[in-house]
């Protein structure tokens, strides 16, 4: 099934495509065709954007502050016969039951460059700084230091948690090259060890070659090799105390999502 999806933001439209991802991440064989109309906020923009919804009608979602322009998208989808949605509304009305407050109708106010924002980008270049081991003389500056074998989703993931505003470090576990000392003598950042099975770690090692034209026939992805490998950073793991998260049937995001409990001791669900 081919579906249009129209994605309109009087900002950069960041939220919108979140959700749209998230939902359309519950439904199979659907083709998107996705029209994005970010810093939509003239009418004159969203007469043009009108002319295209028209020409390619499918599934309008919005977030526009403004009234008028939602009154224009609102009735011309109308008009069209189509779905028009602000995914946000209903979060923005509970919330002004609770407070007992209106929603500020400000563009972009999540976007304003507050402490926060630069403690992001701060995270974001150290975390680049620091892959797969550089820089160990300031891993105490980090607050996550992710170690595992090669192909353990560590580099994606060190940079997932510092889009979330942690400093992260991450070191490949090699057993003929051990770690250096500093990584067992650190007073601040988290370490924690990312393993995964054995069997989906030679596919992706395997994958991996494949894609760079490289010889599959190598201790790399032989199997007794392997398992050694997961062996001694598993050993490590334990030895030292850390705590382990097996990625094999994890998403990154779902990787992350357990770093950040451990790192702000979150409980686990019951």
């Amino acid at each position: 099934m081919r579906l249009h999806l129209h994605l309109l933001s009087d900002s950069t439209g960041e939220t919108l495509e979140n959700i749209a991802k998230a939902a359309l991440a519950q439904y199979d064989g659907v083709e998107t065709i996705r029209h994005f109309w970010p810093m939509v906020r003239s009418e004159p923009h969203l007469e043009r954007i009108l002319q295209e919804i028209a020409h390619n009608p499918g599934l309008v979602l919005f977030t526009l502050v403004s009234g008028e322009m939602r009154r224009s998208l609102e009735n011309r989808c109308g008009a069209l016969g189509l779905p028009a949605i602000a995914p946000l509304d209903p979060v923005n009305d509970a919330l002004s039951t609770l407070l007992g407050q209106a929603a500020k109708a400000r563009p972009g106010r999540q976007h304003v460059l507050d402490a926060a924002y630069f403690a992001r980008v701060e995270a974001i270049q150290y975390t680049i700084a620091h892959d797969d081991g550089v820089g160990f003389e300031e891993w105490e500056e980090a607050d996550i230091i992710l170690a595992g074998v090669s192909r353990t989703s560590k580099t994606p993931t060190s940079i997932y948690l510092a889009n979330r505003g942690y400093k992260t470090a991450n070191i490949p576990i090699v057993v003929v090259s051990p770690p250096p000392a500093a990584l067992f003598a650190l007073s601040n950042p988290k370490v924690i060890g990312l393993t995964t099975s054995a069997d989906r770690l030679i596919q992706v090692r395997r994958n991996r070659l494949l894609s760079l034209n490289q010889a599959i026939e190598t201790s790399y992805v032989e199997h007794e090799a392997v398992v050694r490998e997961v062996a001694y950073a598993r050993r490590m793991f334990a030895d030292n105390g850390w705590p382990v998260i097996d990625v094999t049937r994890r998403s990154i995001e779902e990787t992350a999502a357990a770093i950040i409990a451990l790192v702000d001791e979150i409980p686990p669900d019951e």
